[in-house]
């Protein structure tokens, strides 16, 4: 499948990297969702099951700019916390959501994926399981990004990104978020492509909590 946590496009093996670390989240750590919050939030969502206790398997890191950085801890629940930071540490924090992971569909002709690229991806809405997603950025193109993701067998991966978010209000006080993601990846001078659907809420700081 062409998803990020297993993506080689850049191995190093020599050394372990350190991978980044936040709100207590790190590479090989665990965390629990609030029991209550999530029975009363899956009604409304698209996610459905999430296991309210996940291991962190991986960590992802995109430099948005020279302040601004996206991390994602993928967890064994087919989904990962995203961390938006503005500067570093804990105050820096800007937004923390939860995403699952909806479809992945293999991209194999060079035509589909330029035609993603250039009109599919960025859309006014999105429907996604009978559901209606408002395009939320202004922005006529993809935003391009460079993930570089840390596993915990010590190998480094990188993923190019081209992405759109999009949101719609699944009831008054909760807005849930689908982020379309066009990813490529090459090895041996093979491409590997996909897009991807992500939804994905909110989380307070009382949502979830660090065990290990």
């Amino acid at each position: 499948p062409c998803f990020v946590l297993f993506k080689k496009k850049t191995e190093k093996t020599e050394e372990k990297p350190n991978a980044p670390e936040v709100l207590g989240l790190r590479l090989g750590g665990a965390f629990e969702l609030d029991d209550l919050k999530f029975r009363m939030l899956e009604p409304e969502l698209t996610i459905d099951g999430a296991s309210r206790t996940q291991l962190i398997q991986a960590v992802g890191e995109v430099k948005l700019d020279s302040q601004t950085t996206l991390l994602r801890y993928y967890t064994d629940d087919d989904g990962y916390i995203q961390v938006l930071l503005n500067g570093e540490g804990d105050s820096g924090v800007l937004e923390v959501k939860l995403f699952y992971f909806y479809e992945t569909k293999s991209i194999d002709l060079e035509t589909t994926w330029n035609r993603w690229i250039e009109t599919d991806l960025v859309q006014s809405s999105q429907q996604l399981d009978d559901h209606e997603f408002s395009k939320v950025w202004d922005n006529d193109r993809p935003v391009a990004m460079t993930e570089k993701t840390y596993h915990s067998n010590g190998k480094v991966s990188e993923t190019d990104q081209f992405i759109m978010l999009y949101e719609r209000d699944a009831n008054p006080d909760l807005a849930e978020s689908l982020v379309i993601s066009c990813e490529e990846s090459f090895e041996n001078g093979s491409a590997e492509r996909c897009v991807t659907y992500i939804t994905g809420v909110d989380l307070s700081p009382t949502d979830f909590t660090v065990i290990g």
